[in-house]
């Protein structure tokens, strides 16, 4: 039986080689109109012949490693933070790596510690003199002379990331076993930079048939550290603790008159992490990071329009600087967005951007072994993740759905089919009932006020994209039933009100979040 329109489309399917009939199969079932891969899977040779838009993920900083080894000291950098100690003699040695996987991270032995770190007295807040410390390179060890009995010191030092989060990630999930750890390169240096952007122009010459360019995504990884046990350390998906190097830097006191300390970034530890209230050098910070990334994604994606290819960008991973609802996103000139949709807010965090041609949604769950194996609930995890989104959808809808992963996983659960392929069903369904009609609103606008308004819409207590935490998940409530009802919702903060007053349209103004911090 064919397909009609009605029936066919709309859904993006991630395919890997040696399954020709099982992807024939599936798209059919689905009614898939679009294939991709994805992190460790490779588009089949001949995936022409489905008569499928070809998506293909491309990532512009971690993929080239003959690079990456060749030029180590342009590896991606990062401030870090040691593990408190408490001084009980005179003399206090500190091991900078406790803590921390030294699979990923490794201290910079580059630049002068002397000139690029701050040893910091917690107890009272009291930055060193350098003259008061010694680091032995071959021990990674900081040793402070003269300390003060029962006062904590802590050291914010450089460190180069020598393996990719996602890649360690996927790596470690899917038990990669000998395969190679990517290390990630900075941009930021002309040399890598010009490599960069002539790699993708080979690329793209290369692979003809592709037609959408998936970045994934452009240059710098959202904060992800890793402690000793290989285990989650430190997330926030809003953090740009992975975007900071000496050249950075000192860039940034040439652009912005002044000069940044370490402590402007690591913020005792918590790292700028967005339930603090920001500060001004944090935000001078993110502002000049966000000129460069969008102004470089730029160039990117001028190079794919010239192989007349779409642009595309996963919105996650090396997001950081994008920003999406910033002052800068448009210049990039993006044809489409594709993110992973947690639940109803992260389905609005994608279908309300504005000035690109479709967004789409990765729903869940991922096609990892983490979920489909014998004791995991693929099916379960399927209709929540739709349950949740479902709601959003109605009030914005994205125009596009699809999955990532292994398709060889996912085909081992037949049940699982069959209930994405109702569940493509039922949003092709939206979307052909809607007819692009705006639904019900009523007559004033809810604004959300915080010390981030806009810039962070559709994001707020958000640490890890969509996880659950305990200690948010109530006032995200309030964003998660927001995203379904009948209200236009705008993000405000503090600083509008005070030059602007209240926008006349709102009529309900909501502040949720625990004193103190940014919400």
């Amino acid at each position: 039986m064919k397909l009609s329109a009605k029936d066919k489309g709309r859904v993006t399917l991630p395919i890997q080689e040696n399954m020709e009939q099982e992807i024939i199969s599936i798209a059919k079932k689905w009614g898939s109109d679009a294939v991709r891969n994805s992190d460790g899977t490779q588009l089949p040779p001949d995936i022409q012949k489905l008569g499928h838009k070809v998506y293909a993920t491309y990532f512009l900083t971690r993929k080239d490693q003959e690079w990456a080894s060749t030029h180590q000291d342009h590896l991606q950098q990062l401030y870090l933070m040691s593990e408190p100690v408490t001084a009980i003699a005179d003399a206090v040695k500190i091991k900078l790596m406790t803590g921390y996987f030294d699979q990923q991270l490794t201290v910079d032995l580059n630049h002068n510690p002397k000139e690029w770190w701050e040893v910091i007295d917690r107890t009272t807040g009291a930055v060193l003199d350098p003259s008061h410390w010694d680091f032995d390179p071959q021990k990674k060890t900081l040793t402070i002379k003269k300390a003060k009995k029962w006062h904590v010191y802590t050291v914010n030092f450089l460190a180069y990331m020598v393996w990719d989060p996602t890649q360690m990630y996927n790596h470690l999930t899917n038990q990669w076993g000998d395969g190679p750890h990517e290390m990630p390169y900075d941009p930021r240096h002309p040399e890598t930079k010009e490599h960069m952007l002539d790699r993708l122009d080979q690329w793209l010459t290369a692979y003809p048939e592709v037609d959408v360019v998936r970045f994934t995504t452009f240059f710098y990884h959202f904060t992800l550290c890793f402690n000793e046990q290989a285990k989650e350390k430190y997330v926030d998906w809003f953090g740009y603790t992975s975007s900071i190097s000496p050249l950075a830097l000192a860039e940034f006191e040439k652009v912005k008159g002044y000069k940044l300390r370490s402590e402007d970034l690591v913020d005792e530890g918590y790292y700028n992490s967005p339930f603090r209230v920001p500060t001004k050098q944090y935000l001078d910070w993110l502002d000049f990071q966000q000129q460069f990334v969008c102004q470089l994604a730029k160039e990117c994606v001028e190079i794919a329009h010239k192989h007349g290819k779409e642009a595309m960008m996963f919105l996650g991973d090396n997001w950081i600087g994008t920003e999406p609802y910033g002052e800068y996103f448009q210049d990039i000139g993006l044809d489409a967005v594709v993110g992973s949709v947690g639940n109803g807010v992260t389905l609005r965090l994608i279908g309300d951007i504005p000035g690109i041609k479709y967004t789409e949604g990765r729903f869940l769950p991922y096609f990892f072994p983490d979920v489909f194996n014998p004791n995991g609930d693929p099916i379960g995890e399927a209709n929540k993740n739709w349950l949740e989104a479902r709601r959003a959808i109605l009030r914005k809808p994205i125009d596009r759905m699809g999955y990532g992963g292994y398709l060889s996983l996912a085909a081992q659960f037949p049940e699982f089919i069959d209930r994405v392929e109702e569940i493509c069903q039922e949003f092709r369904d939206i979307h052909h009932n809607i007819r692009s009609a705006r639904p019900y609103t009523a007559p004033f606008k809810v604004g959300i006020l915080n010390c981030w308004g806009r810039l962070r819409a559709w994001q707020c207590q958000m640490v890890a994209h969509a996880i659950w935490y305990k200690q948010t998940y109530s006032y995200l409530g309030v964003l998660e039933c927001l995203s379904g009802l009948p209200f236009e919702v705008e993000f405000l903060n503090f600083d509008d009100l005070k030059s602007k007053g209240i926008p006349q349209e709102i009529g309900v103004l909501i502040n949720a979040g625990d004193a103190g911090t940014a919400w």
